[in-house]
């Protein structure tokens, strides 16, 4: 089956947080946004049926599931990844950010220190603050348009401030960059040399461009497996964002049962029941789907990096390797992050996610999510072009 990735569907007036509260947040009310991280695109079909055939049962009462959900998620991750998880390792949760939050209380305390790498995704400063804990930054390098660990401050970081818990951020949002296994394994070596428990932020593994390889941190040695919390869902790979589904990974008993009971303290008990038949069927009968989706955002890339290399002098795309996200760097331009917001919202009338949301390294980026109809990529970035002309 052929899928359309070029049909555009309206999504205003859906209660979508991307197209229906532009102006609660200070935007124009027919800006065009291509900033929060869900498709523009139809979800599988497959997944559609299974979620009408559970609408048309007409009962929504309280739901779990049974062996063979886990059994599904399992053979898709051993399929993608050749990581074999365990029945007992997995906990459902409704969303990654919720996790990392259950994580951080769970594993450590007031005022103890937790390790990030910015520019990085910015509910991860966010969810720090909130509960508390102490943000300690360790930011990649930049040079040459490309981004890499600074290992030596990464160590510092850690020694200085006695820090407890790592979030990794993998495929990295925003900058797009698929850790190699070595760069990992330095990092994932400097943890488990100071104690520090590593959480694994892993949502975007699925998108991952040619020439890239994913590799899922928990697996990449045994000794990593009972320190690692690693964090994945359907809602990025499938879109489906809003049927709030996750699946968090916790090799350790002990591990595990602390951020079980965390949960427990929020009284979350039970999951969306049509979140987990959306879940169910994509793992079974969404990889075609998804092949056909990652061929068209490669193209998208493709198209995005020719139009910014032939028609947006002084914009430099940071070349992802993974991710459908794309982080752009306008600082050649001598703007303030206030002087380019006005620009792209008011001028382009562009809604992007400006870059000092991720962390000050990002006051002079932008990021936009590609994963939309050409046609819509195509007006966003002429859009742009007729600001910079």
């Amino acid at each position: 089956m052929n899928y359309n990735f070029d049909k555009i569907i309206d999504r205003k007036n859906t209660n979508s947080l991307k197209y229906d509260f532009a102006v609660e947040r200070g935007k124009p009310a027919n800006i065009l946004p291509l900033w929060v991280a869900d498709m523009d695109v139809m979800t599988a079909p497959e997944i559609i049926a299974a979620i009408t055939a559970g609408c048309q049962h007409g009962i929504f009462g309280y739901s779990d599931v049974k062996r063979d959900y886990f059994l599904t998620i399992a053979k898709w991750l051993d399929e993608s990844f050749n990581w074999k998880v365990q029945e007992d390792w997995l906990i459902k949760a409704p969303g990654v950010v919720f996790s990392i939050a259950m994580a951080i209380r769970a594993f450590t305390n007031p005022g103890d220190s937790i390790l990030i790498q910015r520019p990085v995704y910015y509910p991860f400063s966010l969810t720090i603050e909130d509960n508390d804990r102490r943000l300690v930054n360790s930011p990649l390098i930049y040079k040459n348009f490309h981004y890499e660990m600074d290992y030596m401050d990464f160590e510092e970081k850690i020694i200085q401030n006695n820090v407890k818990l790592f979030l990794l951020c993998s495929p990295h949002n925003p900058v797009g960059r698929v850790w190699t296994k070595e760069e990992l394994i330095r990092i994932g070596d400097i943890c488990l040399k100071h104690d520090v428990l590593i959480l694994a932020d892993e949502i975007h593994h699925e998108f991952v461009y040619s020439g890239y390889k994913h590799h899922v941190f928990a697996d990449l040695k045994p000794e990593y497996l009972n320190r690692t919390i690693t964090c994945t869902a359907p809602s990025k790979t499938f879109n489906l964002a809003g049927l709030q589904v996750s699946h968090i990974f916790i090799a350790d008993q002990t591990l595990r049962k602390k951020f079980q009971k965390e949960i427990n303290k929020t009284g979350y008990c039970e999951l969306n029941s049509l979140g987990l038949i959306a879940a169910k069927a994509a793992y079974e009968h969404g990889r075609d789907w998804l092949n056909q989706l990652k061929v068209y955002l490669t193209e998208n890339l493709r198209l995005s990096r020719d139009f910014i290399e032939k028609e947006l002098p002084g914009v430099r795309l940071v070349e992802p390797e993974g991710t459908y996200l794309i982080w752009l760097d306008f600082s050649a331009l001598g703007l303030s992050p206030e002087e380019l917001d006005q620009k792209i919202i008011h001028q382009a009338g562009l809604w992007l996610d400006r870059g000092p949301m991720f962390g000050p390294e990002g006051a002079n980026f932008q990021r936009i999510n590609i994963a939309c109809p050409r046609a819509t990529l195509t007006q966003a970035l002429q859009n742009l072009k007729n600001i910079l002309e």
